[in-house]
């Protein structure tokens, strides 16, 4: 019996999940300019011509990830909208980045790593700044947030939200096993969205 559309695609998003997985690995362990399409194929245990069938090459694939990563980033203000509170929508920020990066430390340094690529290597550049404009754009929206919420000098308050925020992900990402995160975590909520 021939497989249904719905199992074909299926199987389809199975093997695109696989070769960006492998392409992040590989990009995260050798870098991306170190990485060849035949690493990226040889790691996701298929064939050349398999990958070619989903991804036109390497740059692609680098842009389908980061394409993730902002619709992730977008995901997470668009529910914090959701939250009836101010206090709400940055706890749920919060706790949010710390978890995401409890949870994948590895993929938090690659982006990081990605936004400060010198501009002069003009293929990564292309895609660090796409991180750093979405970035930005969704600081006004936490400044919004800020604002709602009543505080003096709003922006200033979102820029040390953010700047306490994104060092507790880069202790964590660096140190996951000796960072105390449940503690931290309830130490930024208490600051900053009670």
């Amino acid at each position: 019996m021939p497989r249904t559309q719905e199992e074909n695609e299926r199987i389809r998003q199975i093997s695109k999940d696989k070769i960006l997985m492998a392409a992040m690995e590989l990009f995260m362990k050798r870098g991306y300019h170190a990485t060849s399409i035949d690493d990226v194929a040889k790691h996701a245990n298929i064939s050349k011509g398999l990958l070619y069938n989903y991804y036109k090459g390497k740059e692609e694939l680098l842009g389908t990830m980061v394409e993730a990563r902002i619709n992730e980033m977008v995901q997470v203000m668009e529910v914090a909208a959701t939250k009836e509170t101010p206090a709400g929508q940055l706890k749920h920020i919060a706790e949010g980045a710390i978890d995401n990066v409890k949870e994948k430390p590895e993929v938090f340094r690659f982006y990081l790593h990605l936004q400060t690529q010198p501009e002069s290597d003009q293929v990564l550049a292309k895609y660090s700044k796409l991180l750093i404009e979405e970035s930005a754009r969704q600081f006004n929206l936490q400044c919004e947030m800020f604002q709602n919420l009543g505080v003096k000098e709003p922006r200033k308050r979102s820029l040390y939200f953010s700047s306490a925020l994104q060092g507790i992900m880069l202790m964590i990402s660096t140190y996951p096993e000796q960072f105390p995160i449940e503690e931290i975590k309830a130490q930024i909520i208490l600051e900053f969205c009670e």
